[in-house]
């Protein structure tokens, strides 16, 4: 019988970065998992672990994880070598660079791309290799806004606060259920925990949605919101805040520029003015603004469900601003910034500002944002002649056919590519249209460090996991580099220590720059002084040691070194977060700028809004919104059986009212109708969703030919972005527009059975 050893990791699947005791048989070339449960030592987890984390085991063992590269040959994928891979990628990628430019050429990265460091810090090398301003993300079907506000109000698009747990003594919270997504761009282990800890020491929690979820269940008030309106009745908290002569922003207010302009914008907002958009009595409105202003600390959280509306990035400047007006920005118990260990510390004094809009897609003028472009626009600028045309797309750990608005479309689109060029594990909806796919190892295979996450942790955290096993295939810095190689016309045999030399130099001469601690340092001194890792940690290894809480090459023997991480397997506690202004201002005037023009501007389109808004909804008519499962994140959950078995959870929800209108009956069919286009699933009938909308989940889909995804296929659900259409965004972030879809809701019409018993036929076959 094998040994069995121990090891500790963060869980690498959501934003929660749980600690994770991993159980192995054997050793890193053939050994096996056993167990995996929460690590009860680890610094931030405290032993808290969701039903996602246990199945890393099975992701790892998934037979339908590709190990190999697999290209299209005659329709159909069939397994090669990786040499021969990268030489088909040569030979089909560069003669249409050549006779098109690079502007035929886009990237698309997914989220859990920012899950893992080797692709957080080889991103950059790709883009800059394929030489394309065509860069598309799946930021702009989720957090965008927040980045929006932020860089308008403080400079930097990065620089988010994020609600202090641990110390509030109140936390509004709109558009988020934690009890079943574990947070999100706010990092915090056990987050329901954390929430019921509130109550515990005495203090409140509210939810506002349309929804009454688990979260909402489990809070001291649920509010019932029109979905969509969340900016407006923010606006009317901050309107109260004013005309009651509660506005006081404590320790911030001395770095504060527009609090006037910001009392003229909300004027209009009044509580009764916002009633019948939102739903939410005057009385309520007027008692919660009282209630943040008198809290002894209190945070104000917005996330997804405030983000993917027509007016998600005012939602998200002004759930700041509510903040910053009761008080409770940069100060313990309220909407704090986490200082991550591998940044510098922060100099004091103005920066370079925040922009958008310094270049427009070609098709239908849409601005970019923080250096991307919306990727609702992504099909258009695919389909539409002329010069610019994008004809060569690189996807890497993405699914868009199912994760962006207006998917039938999304998936012509993708069908009429020149070329495709996917960086991927499965064989999906989306990489069944590439001609090459690249499979990166398993999690279990690789390195973890948490470089996105830890900056909006609600605690300042340093935590590394050395692999496990070794890799079936090249790591992934190997695979970008070598396609980095590949695109930038070095060959498909090029070696791939070109680009990590150039990564790792370029980490180096930001730590050795005018300013920071290291400055004067010689860079091949440095670079000689890091350990013998493998490339990305090598670089993760010189942002750490020269970041704030680093050793700075020895000159602070205290500090973080890979050496000390690797010897504290729970992870480092660097402390409760702390207040950090002004040092992290980058705005031009080095002040937080509350009523930047954009903003101001928006705020006009608002109002037209609130005066045009209906009272109520016409027959059989709904609004959609989604929904998540703490079983589900991303697509390829769905195919693990132990994550998806059970009772279906791909259901419209629908209120017992609307049901009786519109002739439905429990898990009977519906037909869902938008202008986008139309969908039938399960019918779910529940008190817990709010009369005139329904929800349906996202990410599910999963009967398309040409896939390889067994356990999903059997269970497929409904897309629901078959129904979301491409066209609305909200216009400052680019963000789709993913909740608050019009929709017509009616019993589906009978199944002709021959026709169903074909179909089903297909999809065993398929299976």
């Amino acid at each position: 019988m094998n040994d069995r050893s121990l090891h500790y990791r963060t869980c690498p699947l959501c934003e929660a970065t749980c600690g994770l005791e991993v159980t192995v048989e054997g050793d890193a070339l053939d050994g096996k998992v056993v167990r995996i449960r929460g690590d009860r030592d680890d610094v931030f987890s405290h032993g808290f672990i969701c039903p996602k984390g246990s199945t890393l085991k099975q992701l790892h063992e998934d037979p339908d994880r590709l190990t190999l590269p697999m290209v299209k040959r005659d329709g159909r994928h069939v397994e090669v070598s990786w040499d021969e891979a990268f030489e088909e990628i040569e030979r089909l990628m560069l003669p249409v660079i050549e006779e098109h430019g690079r502007e035929s050429v886009a990237i698309y990265q997914g989220n859990p791309a920012v899950h893992n460091h080797a692709l957080t810090i080889y991103g950059r090398a790709l883009i800059s290799a394929l030489g394309t301003r065509n860069i598309y993300s799946a930021g702009t079907v989720d957090q965008m806004p927040r980045h929006v506000s932020s860089g308008f109000l403080y400079g930097d698009p990065l620089a988010f606060p994020v609600p202090d747990l641990d110390r509030t003594d109140y936390l509004l919270m709109l558009g988020a259920n934690p009890f079943e997504s574990n947070g999100s761009l706010a990092t915090a282990p056990d987050f329901p925990g954390r929430l019921q800890a509130i109550q515990k020491r005495g203090g409140r929690f509210v939810v506002v949605d349309p929804r009454r979820t688990k979260t909402a269940k489990a809070a001291d008030e649920h509010l019932t919101i029109r979905p969509g309106s969340d900016a407006a009745w923010l606006a009317a908290l901050a309107h109260v805040l004013f005309d009651e002569d509660l506005v006081d922003a404590g320790a911030a207010g001395e770095h504060l520029d527009g609090v006037d302009d910001v009392r003229r914008l909300v004027a209009p907002f009044t509580p009764e003015a916002v009633e019948h958009a939102t739903w939410i009595t005057p009385e309520i409105t007027r008692r919660i603004a009282r209630e943040l202003a008198a809290a002894p600390t209190a945070a104000v959280y917005g996330r997804i469900g405030t983000n993917t509306v027509p007016f998600g990035t005012l939602a998200s400047w002004l759930t700041d601003v509510v903040t910053i007006l009761t008080g409770n920005l940069d100060q313990p118990g309220g909407m704090m910034w986490a200082h991550p260990a591998h940044l510098p510390p922060h100099k004091v004094g103005p920066g370079r500002g925040f922009v958008t809009g310094r270049r427009t897609t070609r098709v239908s003028g849409r601005p970019e944002t923080k250096g991307e472009f919306p990727v609702a626009a992504l099909p258009e600028e695919i389909e539409t002649p002329g010069p610019g045309k994008i004809r060569v797309l690189v996807t890497v750990a993405g699914n868009p056919a199912r994760s962006i608005p207006d998917s039938d479309r999304t998936e012509a689109a993708l069908a009429s590519l020149d070329v495709m060029v996917s960086v991927d594990p499965y064989l999906n909806e989306t990489t069944r249209h590439a001609d090459v796919i690249l499979p990166p190892p398993s999690a279990l295979a690789r390195s973890h460090y948490d470089l996105a996450f830890y900056g909006q942790a609600v605690r300042n955290i340093a935590n590394y996991s050395p692999q496990l096993f070794d890799p079936q295939g090249p790591c992934e810095e190997d695979i970008i580099a070598r396609l980095a190689l590949v695109a930038s016309g070095q060959g498909a045999h090029g070696d791939p220590q070109l680009i990590h030399d150039l990564v790792l130099d370029s980490v180096l001469r930001a730590a050795v720059k005018p300013g920071r601690e290291l400055e004067g340092h010689d860079v091949a001194e440095l670079r000689a002084q890091l350990g013998n890792r493998s490339p990305a940690d090598r670089a993760l290894e010189a942002m750490l040691r020269s970041g704030w809480a680093g050793d700075h090459f020895g000159a602070r023997p205290e500090g973080l070194s890979m050496e000390l991480l690797e010897a504290h397997p729970h992870g480092i506690d660097l402390g409760a977060l702390t207040p950090q202004l002004p040092g992290l201002l980058r705005t031009v005037s080095g002040r937080i700028e509350l009523a930047a023009a954009p903003l101001a501007d928006d705020v006009e389109r608002l109002q037209r809004w609130l005066d045009e808004v209906p009272d109520g909804t016409t027959a059989n008519s709904a609004v959609l919104v989604g929904r998540r499962h703490v079983q589900s994140n991303n697509s390829w959950m769905h195919n693990v059986n132990v994550l998806v078995k059970g009772r279906e959870r791909c259901t419209l929800q629908v209120h017992p009212a609307d049901a009786a209108a519109w002739g439905l009956i429990d898990r009977g069919q519906a037909r869902i109708t938008s202008a986008a286009g139309s969908v039938e699933a399960p019918v779910e009938i529940t008190n817990d969703i709010a009369q005139s909308v329904v929800s349906l989940p996202h990410g599910w889909g999963h009967d398309a030919p040409g896939t390889r995804l067994n356990v999903a296929a059997r269970r497929p659900g409904v897309n629901s972005n078959v129904l979301t259409d491409g066209s609305m965004m909200d216009p400052l972030s680019g963000n789709a527009v993913l909740n608050g879809i019009p929709v017509e809701v009616a019993p589906a019409p009978p199944r002709d059975t021959e026709a169903s018993n074909t179909e089903s036929q297909q999809e065993s076959e398929t299976v």
